[in-house]
């Protein structure tokens, strides 16, 4: 990337910046005496750093809860939905009964989304932190463990390129 492709109204995380900020944040999780039974990324955002945290704090049991907000992801202005979603197929949330879950995200926006999330499985008996690589202004909820704040619109490593199936 050049000097000249850099957008100031962006934040550009770059996958040597995604392995530091994960890594940084399991320090923060373990730091803080949290050991999760569980990580519960919430898709498909939340899937690669649920992933490389699961992997740094040597948790292997993984599951998702796919939740939609957003149609058409890779225009620079998505439409937003009225209300987050969660989509098939569904997680299995009673076995979470009892259980220390990380719940992790990729962004928290809105908050919608991640109070959505974390009243689904605390509904089912399970104790929720949350984590996120990036924390909105605008959000309603803060996640227990972040690793930057920003208002920008970001650039993850996994999303800034149309899908394969579009003609380039």
């Amino acid at each position: 990337m050049t000097a000249a492709d850099v957008d100031p109204t962006h934040e550009h995380l770059t996958w040597e910046g995604f392995g530091g900020a994960t890594r940084e944040l399991a320090h923060s999780i373990h730091d803080s005496g949290f050991c999760p039974d569980v990580v519960v990324a919430i898709a498909r955002g939340g899937l690669l750093p649920a992933g490389a945290i699961a992997y740094a704090l040597g948790v292997k049991t993984c599951g998702s809860l796919n939740v939609v907000f957003y149609a058409d992801i890779a225009h620079a202005t998505p439409e937003q939905l009225p209300e987050p979603e969660v989509l098939p197929p569904l997680l299995d949330t009673d076995s979470l009964r009892g259980k220390q879950v990380l719940l992790v995200d990729d962004v928290v926006d809105s908050g919608r989304t991640m109070q959505l999330a974390v009243d689904l499985l605390t509904h089912r008996g399970a104790t929720v932190r949350s984590v996120t690589i990036y924390t909105k202004p605008t959000t309603t909820i803060h996640p227990d463990y972040a690793w930057r704040d920003t208002g920008k619109w970001i650039d993850f490593p996994w999303s800034t390129k149309a899908p394969v199936t579009e003609s380039e």
